[in-house]
């Protein structure tokens, strides 16, 4: 061969490669059904940058991607290496605790490969599934030490935002926040700066007919857990960490590793509200249970003396009272809470765990998650803190006959803390003792991982509207809210439902409404708040449904609702359908519902004519099924 043509045909065979990488490293990858697709590229100045469109209309512009670590940029001035062919990611699993029982999740993905010299390397995992779109990284180095994230999420202007904001570390009661328990800012502009410390997942967004729901999947304990920036300028919002003070007593902030480190999913559900609310992708994203689903994971329904009666009712006669109650409800459980070791002692929860199992009743029993990280003195305290210590104390517990856990007060989102609730999840898994996390984070698909827990607070849950009145009088528009935030994916504990008084508190909601959250809120087990002198003012067709309310759900389907003004969600069990509805809003409220799907007649309850009444009536479900909400009100319906 001439020497000319060799470099002529070597030249080109370089351009040709070097075509085919720029080719690939502004590829798209599409979503099964086509509708959604993802754009990474690279930017000038070395940086990685995606973008998302829907129906080919811009959903989110381009935003970044990568990480830095201590002496190591993974965010700019990246070489591009190669993009892995595209394969089809498909995945069955069971809930025990989720809107729906059995999930089918299918996706494409790809991997996005960068040099940053040296052993230095960056692999971006992007998936599209037709609900939306989920990506994170492996960092690969010698030695790495998380600094920073460049992960943002930048939105089409004149883009809606429902969010909750992030509240200061050891801020609020004891120095116990941040706990995910504040009020949402609700259809602000995207790009409001937060009053505190940033925004949690999820946040919700709506640019044009699409919403976005952004949360994050997958913590196995070895990543903090993160949010978003307080400053989103243009509407661009960034990844950002927890605070310095959130960490286990001498624990780590941010995480190290040798090797190689994988991220967390940073998840987007994508679509209109029906896709979004519908979506299980903050569980896809989660790792599988190890072992499944054990027999002794059981989902229920629990009596709870603690939301009305507080500190001074945790007694043995008032336990033993609440059992009764549980038992004649048909519910599955009876929580008993703080200072139980000190006001009844272990001897006699023992003792009341064995007249509970007389009666069908498991006991759960409450922790103090302790440590310098807040300077709460209620009890049991200081009894979890090392895997020795739990596993002493819950070998105890499963001698004395009790069911489960709920651990309160956690510090935060830091790599050491994230650690610290996955110790408890597992070494009470090893101890067959199911899990109900309160004043934590959210569980960012944990309950797919660990389906003994059952239920996590993370939400400004009824207690607040108990404390002080300014927490109830908005109480409805929060919790019309919820289905579309922090319920989810993850199940909440919520703690619903009264009938009667709340004391010192003037109720701002009507029965219906309070009813409608049994159905409406999904959580492995509801606490319910009502007391028995409550439950004895309803009707008895009242108690009949509380007392057939299925313990887990098979499916859940949007019907109708706007965030923060109302939500109507069918739920189906056994072959019945259950939809509830509640009206968020100060205003009688009249929707028109598509029950096209259920197709037959069913019992309607309803409120009557006072805030404390009820009615019942049937009501056929087809395609214009009209249904009346008075202000603050709501109604479940019953199809068999």
């Amino acid at each position: 061969m001439k020497p000319a043509l060799y470099r002529i045909l070597a030249l080109t065979a370089c351009t040709v490669a070097s075509n085919t990488f720029a080719h690939a490293s502004a590829q798209t990858l599409t979503s099964p059904d086509g509708k959604l697709a993802v754009t990474v590229a690279q930017s000038t100045g070395g940086g990685v940058t995606y973008r998302i469109a829907r129906d080919g209309k811009t959903v989110l512009r381009d935003s970044k991607l990568g990480l830095t670590f201590d002496g190591i940029d993974l965010a700019g001035k990246l070489k591009p290496e190669d993009v892995s062919p595209e394969r089809r990611i498909d995945d069955q699993y069971e809930l025990v605790a989720g809107k729906r029982r059995n999930v089918t999740y299918a996706a494409n993905e790809r991997t996005w490969r960068y040099a940053a010299g040296g052993d230095n390397k960056l692999e971006i995992t992007f998936r599209v599934s037709n609900d939306g779109v989920a990506f994170r990284y492996t960092a690969r180095a010698p030695q790495l030490k998380f600094a920073s994230e460049a992960t943002s999420f930048a939105f089409p202007a004149r883009t809606k935002a429902w969010l909750q904001p992030m509240s200061v570390a050891k801020t609020g009661y004891k120095r116990t926040n941040p706990s995910y328990e504040e009020h949402y800012r609700m259809d602000i502009p995207a790009g409001t700066p937060s009053p505190m410390a940033g925004w949690v997942f999820p946040a919700l967004f709506r640019t044009g007919d699409t919403y976005i729901a952004l949360t994050e999947a997958n913590m196995d304990g070895s990543f903090h857990a993160s949010r978003l920036h307080a400053q989103s300028p243009g509407g661009e919002y960034r990844i950002a960490p927890p605070m310095p003070e959130e960490t286990y007593t001498n624990g780590a902030l941010l995480p190290t590793a040798t090797g190689s480190l994988t991220t967390p999913w940073r998840v987007l559900a994508v679509g209109s509200l029906a896709t979004v609310v519908d979506s299980t992708l903050g569980t896809d994203l989660a790792a599988p249970a190890q072992n499944g689903i054990p027999d002794w994971v059981k989902p229920g329904h629990s009596s709870w003396s603690w939301a009305i009666l507080k500190d001074d009712f945790t007694t043995f006669g008032t336990q033993k009272q609440f059992i009764d109650y549980a038992a004649g409800m048909q519910w599955d459980y009876t929580l008993i809470d703080a200072y139980w070791d000190q006001k009844i002692g272990y001897d006699k929860v023992k003792e009341l765990a064995a007249y509970a199992k007389e009666k069908g009743i498991g006991i759960l029993v409450w922790y103090n998650s302790a440590g310098a990280w807040n300077d709460t003195d209620m009890t049991p305290r200081d009894r979890l803190l090392t895997s020795a210590d739990r596993r002493t104390e819950f070998a105890k517990l499963k001698a004395m006959g009790v069911k489960g856990i709920k651990v309160d007060f956690f510090g935060g989102d830091g790599q050491s803390m994230i650690d610290y609730y996955v110790g408890i999840l597992k070494d009470a898994y090893d101890a067959g003792l199911l899990v109900n996390f309160h004043g934590a984070t959210l569980p960012r698909g944990w309950a797919r991982t660990w389906p003994n827990l059952l239920t996590t607070e993370a939400v400004r849950g009824f207690e607040f509207g108990t404390f002080e009145q300014k927490d109830q009088d908005p109480i409805a528009s929060h919790a019309a809210m919820l289905p579309f935030t922090r319920n989810l994916f993850d199940p909440m504990d919520f703690t619903p439902m009264v009938f009667g008084d709340i004391p010192n508190i003037k109720r701002a909601t009507r029965n219906g409404f309070e009813l409608a959250e049994s159905v409406l809120f999904v959580s492995g087990i509801q606490h319910f708040a009502e007391v028995p002198e409550g439950m004895a003012t309803v009707p008895g067709y009242v108690k009949e449904f509380l007392r057939a309310l299925p313990k887990r759900w098979d499916d859940s389907r949007f019907v109708a609702g706007v965030p923060g003004q109302y939500a109507v969600i069918a739920r189906q069990a056994g072959g019945k359908w259950y939809v509830a509805g509640i009206n968020g809003g100060a205003n009688e409220k009249t929707v028109t519902l598509d029950l096209a799907f259920i197709g037959k007649a069913g019992r309607l309850i309803t409120d009557g004519a006072t805030e404390r009444a009820f009615a019942q009536s049937v009501l056929q479900a087809n395609k214009k099924t009209t249904i009346k909400l008075k202000a603050h009100g709501g109604f479940v319906a019953v199809f068999e």
